[in-house]
């Protein structure tokens, strides 16, 4: 039997290979120390809600989105939404995911910062 094109990498001692924090391959990092703030916060934020429950063994999240890629604001934004729901949730790539059906108190803090709203 002839193996031919394996050509996958299964060990690599070189550091520059793999991401410090994650240890995934550099191009596949996914880690919170790649995300730099990108865009400079505009003064009329619209925040998206809808809540998801695929692919999450049926439990549901809210899920903010719309919202600038700014890494400090998605993280105070996250913390206040956080402690003002009293659940726990994180920040994903285009917004910020809250454990649980809290479109209502959240609607409510977004509109408290002066936000608009939609969904």
């Amino acid at each position: 039997m002839k193996i031919e094109n394996n050509a996958r990498l299964v060990y690599s001692t070189d550091p520059a290979a793999s991401c410090s924090v994650c240890g995934r391959p550099r191009p596949d990092c996914v880690c919170s120390s790649r995300r730099v703030a990108k865009d400079a916060v505009p003064g009329r934020i619209v925040a998206r809600l809808r809540t998801e429950k695929k692919g999450r063994g049926g439990k549901t999240v809210t899920v903010v989105h719309g919202l600038p890629a700014n890494v400090e604001f998605l993280r105070e934004l996250s913390r206040e939404l956080k402690r003002a729901c009293g659940t726990g949730g994180t920040i994903v790539d285009d917004g910020i995911e809250l454990q649980g059906d809290l479109r209502v108190r959240v609607r409510d803090v977004l509109t408290k910062r002066g936000y608009a709203v939609k969904g």
